[in-house]
């Protein structure tokens, strides 16, 4: 973090985000990738005879010394961050720096190194996706065939798997990895193409056939790949697949992290993200343990929703070959995307390793309402042995009434032994029958099975 406390600090500088995507975004990546970008260049029309050897030498040995200072001192008088670079740039590279940036326009540089880091920071997030993803699939099979109360509306619904729940948060996650697989293989730059994509520059400097074999040569050795067809700008249909991307990442984890602060509050009771020895929960409560951890990827996930619309409205309000109203949001939006969706991976990979899991909860939970769920197949089995439905529906109705009352107060659910006392159920079904009916692990179905076949997948994906 800068000392100087006394200027506005963004979070994601400090507080949010890893170092390594920090300096992905940082001032200095991005200088050094435009020196990068303007040498690569330079190399590519010395071959083509427009550059001497001195020319390149010179700008090769004085690509580094960059000056980040000088070059806003500059752009004060120009106004033109690319155009201050330029001349930084030139102020150093006395032989070569006239030939700097021959052909080219500003965003043939900057979209480049753009496309340049969002291709390292695709590369960081979907390795932080799959450890989370590794994470989520020991726990799925850890837990793939322990019963637990399924809830719908919030309201108890049927016995599904822990393992299970597990394995929904995980498929949407695998989800968005194939999604972030796509986006990175589609990744598209501007290329060398100059003012309005047209390579009219090159091709006059040139010709149409050497003008494709210089973009081609300069691509590759930038490592990165050009749109065919481009305005001055690199698609920014590309920058709206990555805040899609980002946005369904952010989705997947919001969606798990609310779920889990459900599951902490104690009316649910079954879950706890990790809560440090000498955490503190609240100033004014000091019994409080909230799951600070879990709220924070809800509050980050808000933030990368509303900045991947900015990427919509940029793609779909530039007008014709190039306005600038994308230009200042465009140096917020992908960065802080990228950084909370770092910082929300990092913890939710924490949050799932250390997550507490109240085995005690959930059985009683499962205990208390279950029941209640199984009067449908109490009915079913008793109709099958000649039982009149509706009468059964009654004294289930009736039974259901007396249990919810019982617990209530306080009470266990009576529920099992009000049925298998009751007379008239007797007649048609033995209490062994009753109690094999109201086992959890007997409602579950392919709970289990599918979790583990999920699990696998996982494992084959991350080797």
């Amino acid at each position: 973090m800068n000392s100087d406390f006394t200027n506005y600090q963004s979070p994601f500088s400090w507080r949010y985000g890893s170092e390594k995507m920090r300096q992905i975004f940082s001032e200095e990546n991005k200088y050094k990738l435009w020196r990068k970008i303007w040498v690569v260049l330079a190399r590519a029309e010395h071959k083509k005879g427009l550059i001497s050897k001195e020319e390149l030498t010179d700008l090769e040995d004085t690509q580094d010394n960059i000056d980040i200072k000088r070059i806003w001192e500059i752009e004060k008088d120009t106004n033109h961050d690319v155009v201050a670079a330029i001349r930084e740039f030139a102020e150093k590279a006395k032989v070569g720096g006239g030939k700097i940036h021959l052909g080219a326009t500003s965003m043939d540089i900057s979209d480049n190194a753009e496309t340049i880091r969002v291709s390292e920071a695709l590369n960081l997030i979907e390795n932080n996706l799959q450890k989370l993803l590794k994470v989520f699939g020991e726990k799925i099979e850890k837990y793939a065939e322990l019963p637990c109360m399924g809830y719908t509306h919030l309201q108890p619904a049927e016995p599904t798997t822990l393992g299970y729940r597990f394995a929904f948060y995980a498929q949407d996650l695998l989800m968005d990895l194939e999604l972030l697989q796509f986006v990175k293989k589609n990744l598209k730059s501007k290329g060398i193409k100059g003012a309005v994509g047209t390579g009219a520059s090159f091709v006059k400097l040139l010709d149409e056939g050497r003008a494709n074999e210089l973009e081609n040569e300069v691509m590759g050795d930038l490592g990165i790949k050009a749109a065919s067809i481009t305005n001055q700008t690199a698609p920014r249909k590309i920058e709206v697949w990555i805040g899609n991307l980002l946005a369904s990442i952010a989705q997947s984890l919001n969606k798990f992290a609310f779920d889990l602060r459900v599951m902490q509050s104690p009316g649910f009771g079954e879950w706890q993200e990790p809560f440090g020895s000498l955490q503190v929960g609240s100033s004014a409560m000091p019994f409080k343990k909230n799951p600070i951890k879990s709220e924070q990827i809800c509050s980050l996930a808000r933030l990368v929703a509303a900045l991947s619309r900015v990427s919509w409205d940029n793609a779909s309000q530039t007008l014709l070959e190039r306005t600038l109203d994308d230009s200042a949001n465009r140096r917020v939006v992908s960065a802080e995307m990228f950084l909370a969706i770092d910082e929300m991976l990092t913890q939710a990979a924490k949050i799932i390793e250390g997550l507490v899991i109240n085995e005690s909860k959930i059985n009683k939970n499962l205990e208390t309402y279950w029941p209640f769920s199984a009067s449908e197949e109490i009915i079913i089995e008793a109709v099958k042995k000649g039982a009149d439905r509706q009468k059964m529906h009654e004294i289930l109705r009736e039974i259901a009434m007396r249990a919810w009352e019982s617990i209530q107060d306080g009470n266990p659910n009576p529920m099992e032994d009000l049925i298998s006392e009751n007379s008239s159920i007797r007649q048609y079904l033995k209490p062994i029958e009753v109690t094999e009916i109201l086992n959890a692990k007997n409602h579950i179905g392919n709970a289990k099975e599918k979790a583990l076949e999920l699990a696998g997948q996982i494992k084959k994906i991350i080797s």
